[in-house]
């Protein structure tokens, strides 16, 4: 220890003199003494709190996870409730079909023509108005061998026919031309069908007169209902012009 001066005489009487730290009753040996303990205590806690952290960093004994997780997950798998099982599947299956279903049922409806509710798959016919066609009334406005232009079936413009006895034909022929789709107009003075667009004609009854149209015009049956509507009905019989199917069905 460094010589300590004392502090009861002045600087320049004071006496410089070493400290005995042999007597232990000597205060400066029990400062000494306490100040190793101190020290020591010090570098124990310290070596504790290292070895806590390092212990706390350390990786956890992941075969003994392991061993303890496969044992768990074997006993689970010892008991399957398959009822529970079945009513999961059956609402997942339920679930995706009412989704399908409300997705899919509107999209095919709109392709779906609107039916008239006539029977047989039959559509009243209807004028530019979209108002029913009665046969009397309609016989009465038009003249013998008129053709004229109503609302068929699918909505496609098709011809109702007068015959020569002011009775209404049988047939009603769709005015679609065949070549590419153009409504063909009736010529009166040529007592034929001619196109305007690329000069198909054909004969009162539909048949082909001219090209380039390939095929006649298509067939719908005509007839009067009970309640005095004109009805158009699907044409699935061979087509009387060409003894053959029709090209439509």
């Amino acid at each position: 220890l460094p010589l300590l001066p004392s502090s009861s005489l002045p600087l320049h009487q004071q006496q410089s003199h070493p400290v005995d730290v042999t007597n232990r009753t000597s205060p400066h040996y029990i400062i000494a003494i306490v100040i190793a303990i101190t020290m020591k205590l010090l570098s124990i806690v310290t070596a504790l709190v290292a070895a806590g952290s390092a212990a706390a960093f350390a990786p956890s004994n992941m075969a003994a996870r392991t061993s303890v997780s496969t044992s768990m997950a074997a006993s689970e798998e010892l008991y399957i409730d398959e009822d529970r099982r079945f009513l999961m599947n059956l609402i997942l299956v339920g679930s995706a079909a009412v989704t399908v279903g409300a997705i899919g049922i509107p999209y095919i409806a709109f392709f779906v023509p609107p039916g008239s509710g006539s029977g047989a798959g039959g559509s009243p016919a209807k004028d530019a108005l979209g108002n029913d066609i009665f046969a009397q009334a309609y016989l009465e406005s038009k003249s013998a061998n008129d053709r004229s232009l109503a609302q068929g079936l699918k909505g496609d413009a098709t011809y109702l026919i007068v015959k020569e006895d002011k009775t209404l034909e049988t047939y009603g022929l769709n005015a679609v031309c065949t070549h590419l789709g153009c409504v063909v107009p009736w010529s009166g003075a040529n007592n034929k069908f001619m196109c305007p667009c690329h000069g198909s004609q054909y004969a009162p009854n539909g048949a082909v007169v001219r090209g380039p149209a390939p095929l006649p015009l298509a067939l719908a049956h005509c007839d009067t209902a009970e309640d005095g509507k004109i009805i158009f009905s699907p044409w699935t019989e061979p087509d009387f012009r060409t003894g053959e199917k029709g090209w439509w069905n």
